[in-house]
């Protein structure tokens, strides 16, 4: 990549996962960058992995031995032994150097968070380009949240379309619209997250409030950017008929411009739960708020009824 296509200072990224051939997160056969890092705590959130800026260690307890191999080989002890047994210190940041990744043979640790160039991060995502033209397909950049990398999401999104790339980022919106609007530009779509109406309840669910969030999506809209709107669903959270019509009001001005592609609904699922322990957390969310075929069928029904165009993606 030229300094030129690249635009931007930033030669670098923060990343957790790197994934090929997804049907999910925008037309067609897609490739994805999931960046690290996000403003939000979600309780239910299935990659806390990525949430941190900075680099953590996943520890797999059932895998160790407490051999001391990581102790021994981290520089900055936030491995340590007590007692003969292996802990992890969470008070100490790991600078992500993977000493003790290396060091352990049994497989029990995990380093999360992993710098790569710009160049990198596009010759992966360049790979499957026969894909994205066969099937209307692209690179969709998810998180994390791909805002709270800026500089690294605008470097990668014009690099994107220089190849004529269709580009498309997960966001949950929550940043500065200056930010959004410089990276808007080189975004195709935009897959936007919302999790809840009320500003209280989206506050005790994500950590935040939302009023910066709707604006956000408003203003995306009002300026003819595609957004697609996307609602995890949680039983008792957010699945009632007052927040269902809440939503319905919010976007109803919008159903019918070009540029509004409709609502994704995300049914909760229990793929991420044991990350948590891993990372030395506990898990939230209580009891099973899954959403059984009739629920969906149902919340899928009253978008319908308000003329929405609604798709249900289950991961």
């Amino acid at each position: 990549m030229t300094d030129h296509e690249q635009g931007s200072v930033e030669r670098t990224v923060r990343v957790f996962n790197l994934q090929k051939y997804n049907m999910y997160d925008g037309p067609g056969v897609r490739s994805m960058a999931f960046l690290k890092g996000c403003p939000l705590r979600c309780k239910w959130c299935s990659n806390p992995e990525s949430q941190q800026r900075g680099h953590e260690v996943m520890f797999k307890r059932a895998n160790c031995v407490s051999c001391g191999a990581c102790a021994a080989a981290c520089p900055v002890g936030v491995h340590r032994m007590a007692d003969g047994v292996h802990e992890v210190d969470r008070s100490v940041q790991c600078i992500g150097c993977r000493a003790c990744e290396k060091a352990c043979m049994y497989h029990a640790l995990e380093i999360m968070g992993d710098d790569r160039s710009i160049d990198d991060i596009m010759d992966f995502l360049d790979e499957d380009v026969d894909f994205y033209r066969m099937s209307g397909g692209g690179i969709t950049l998810s998180g994390g949240e791909v805002l709270a990398q800026p500089e690294a999401t605008l470097s990668i999104l014009m690099a994107s379309k220089t190849r004529g790339h269709h580009t498309a980022i997960e966001t949950c919106g929550y940043a500065p619209m200056p930010t959004i609007l410089r990276i808007a530009q080189y975004v195709d779509l935009f897959l936007f997250d919302i999790k809840q109406m009320d500003p209280v309840r989206h506050k005790y669910w994500t950590g935040v409030n939302n009023e910066l969030i709707l604006a956000n999506v408003q203003t995306l809209l009002e300026n003819g950017f595609n957004v697609r709107v996307r609602m995890p669903l949680l039983k008792g959270v957010n699945d009632s008929k007052e927040e269902i019509d809440a939503v319905i009001a919010f976007f109803k001005p919008y159903r019918y411009q070009k540029n509004f592609d409709g609502v994704d609904l995300l049914p909760y699922h229990k793929l991420g739960v044991g990350k948590y322990a891993s990372l030395g957390r506990d898990y939230e969310i209580e009891g099973d708020p899954s959403l059984s075929d009739g629920d969906l069928d149902r919340l899928e029904g009253w978008i319908e009824a308000a003329d929405f165009k609604v798709r249900l993606v289950k991961h």
